[in-house]
């Protein structure tokens, strides 16, 4: 690394730019591999680098450009991964100014237009370097014509002529372009180098900043070099000497990490009230409440991250009182717990981002995870519910709508010649007295399933006839029952074959015959009419079982959806076991 001998000031980021493959931080792999291939004369004709910002890709590119370009200091050397910097080529490229080393911005030249120049141009052999260079910077904003244009180039380019691209997103890059380039992926670097690259160019330029600060340095950095580097150069201005972690964290806006795991601590063991004046006083020292929420976010996944892999906690960027208290909570907290701390910091940062004021907004988020971090687990309720005893089984009888309670018939006993009689077209026959005999059993059997009418329409919402039933439940005023027979009274909507559909339905159901008939008068409330009074009157006797209450208890806003009785399941259960009713079989037929 040198200093240009420019007369006025120069920041770091170009003060400290690599000037070799030395002096590249954290991409071995990419410069033994470049090594490689100039040391086997297997240069390719097109590089593309791809990394996120300032790791160094558009250094690299110019880096290659004097490796392929020195002549060495006595002007006879060759292509090599070690230039001179000191020969003609290598000075002229460093200060930007070769003739041959052409730089195009594809963020501001995007056109097929632009891309034109540069293929018209290959063709005439460099004016005094060895090889003629084309470095595109963001090449993935090329227009989709202007890669079209340059592919045949890139396919079969002049031998005198070099492509090196670099790129953010690799991603937009096509595949035909891709495909025509060696290509190098550039890694973040690593903490530990990056803390030791700012401690040489601290070292290098006299100036005193602690390791703490070092840390937050690269913390924030998050593996940019560029960015690190000129975030240093930031620090050592506002520490005019020494610099220390506070004044860091002042300049970056951050809040004291140490504070921010009280704030987290406080949060988990639902402390609000000592959350919000831990909150109010960090916004008072000058902390940013959409930083806090973000320090929250970071501390949440690097607990979450501590609990899965504990090797993690020897990141060289945190301080030892943290990485204590981080391995103290990843061995406390469930992470369940986590996950959920992290759902909903997410979503409070988009709340503090678009609310008119954001203090206000992260202390509404605090509040809400104090309450939900001391909501019982799933597994925890669950275990609370079965060691809760079940209540007394309900006195009464039926266990159906309680509307239609007094409309309910003895089971089959009177009834029963007009239920087994033969169907028409003929009389029985004397030989078939015993088949007349075991239909009437099957079918008093089959019937005594439906001793009253609710039973009835929960065959109909168990058969998912939803036409049906809502006519029923609708429709009908019921005016008498008993099993096999319906007296109803129809409602003004009720269609005209509400009482032949009912009767065909329940006998296919069945397997026996019904007699549903409509009177005028006669007939009480209908289902849907007895509905609402009815579902109150069952969502408050299941609001007294302790189980329920139990569930409304830990959350509070619950609401009951359904309710199933035993009876209703019970009914559910033994219409499944129904069996099955060949209609082929004729009990009238001679043996």
């Amino acid at each position: 690394m040198s200093e240009t001998p420019d007369s006025g000031y120069q920041v770091l980021a170009r003060k400290y730019r690599p000037e070799t493959f030395a002096d590249l931080v954290g991409q071995e792999a990419m410069v033994r591999t470049l090594k490689n291939a100039f040391e086997a004369d297997r240069i390719a004709q097109a590089f593309i680098m791809t990394g996120i910002r300032g790791t160094g890709k558009t250094t690299t590119a110019r880096i290659i450009s004097k490796g392929m370009n020195c002549v060495g200091p006595d002007g006879n050397g060759g292509p090599t991964t070690e230039p001179c910097g000191e020969c003609e080529h290598c000075v002229a490229i460093a200060e930007g100014r070769h003739v041959d080393v052409m730089e195009m911005d594809a963020a501001s030249r995007t056109g097929v237009g632009d891309i034109r120049e540069i293929i018209e141009s290959v063709h005439y052999r460099a004016a005094s370097a060895r090889y003629k260079i084309y470095i595109i910077d963001e090449v993935h904003m090329l227009s989709t014509s202007a890669f079209n244009a340059l592919l045949k180039t890139l396919e079969e380019p002049p031998a005198h002529v070099k492509f090196i691209f670099a790129t953010t997103e690799i991603r937009k890059v096509p595949v035909t372009v891709l495909s025509r380039c060696q290509r190098f992926d550039l890694r973040r670097i690593e903490p530990e180098d990056m803390i030791g690259l700012m401690r040489k160019i601290a070292t290098a330029e006299g100036a005193e900043i602690a390791d703490d600060a070092l840390a937050l340095i690269t913390r924030a950095a998050e593996g940019s070099a560029r960015d690190a580097t000129s975030l240093l150069d930031q620090a050592i201005s506002h520490g005019a000497g020494e610099t220390t972690a506070d004044q860091v964290r002042a300049m970056l806006g951050l809040a004291d990490r140490g504070r921010v795991l009280d704030l987290f601590d406080l949060i988990m063991k639902g402390d609000a009230a000592g959350a919000l004046h831990e909150l109010a006083a960090q916004y008072a020292d000058g902390a940013d409440p959409m930083a806090v929420l973000r320090d929250l976010a970071e501390i949440t996944h690097w607990i979450s991250v501590i609990k899965i892999t504990p090797e993690a906690i020897e990141d060289p960027t945190i301080s030892p009182d943290e990485r204590s208290r981080g391995q103290a909570m990843a061995a406390e907290l469930p992470m369940r717990a986590m996950t959920r701390m992290w759902q909903m910091l997410l979503k409070a940062l988009e709340e503090v981002a678009q609310a008119p004021n954001a203090m206000m907004a992260a202390e509404m988020a605090i509040i809400r995870l104090t309450h939900v971090s001391t909501l019982p687990s799933p597994e925890e309720l669950v275990k609370k519910l079965q060691d809760t005893p079940p209540p007394p089984a309900p006195n009464g009888g039926g266990g159906g709508r309680p509307g239609f309670a007094g409309t309910s018939a003895p089971a089959a006993g009177g009834g029963g010649s007009a239920i087994a009689s033969p169907p028409a077209g003929g009389g029985p026959r004397a030989s078939s007295s015993g088949a007349v005999t075991a239909l009437a059993t099957a079918t008093e059997n089959a019937l005594a399933r439906y001793a009253r009418f609710d039973q009835v329409v929960e065959l109909i919402r168990t058969n998912r006839d939803v036409k049906l039933l809502v006519e029923v439940e609708t429709c009908l005023r019921l005016v008498s029952y008993s099993p096999g027979r319906i007296e109803f009274e129809p409602t003004n909507s009720a269609p005209r074959d509400l009482a032949a559909r009912l009767g065909q339905k329940l006998q296919g159901w069945t397997g026996a015959r019904w007699a549903v008939s409509v009177v005028a008068e006669g007939g009480g409330k209908t289902i849907a009419e007895e509905r609402d009074a009815d579902r109150l009157a069952l969502e408050a006797t299941a609001k007294e079982h302790p189980l329920v209450k139990a569930v409304f208890d830990a959350f509070p806003k619950a609401k009951i959806t359904d309710i199933r009785t035993p009876e209703s399941i019970a009914l559910e259960a033994a219409v499944d076991a129904l069996p099955e009713v060949e209609d082929e079989w004729d009990p009238f037929e001679e043996d």
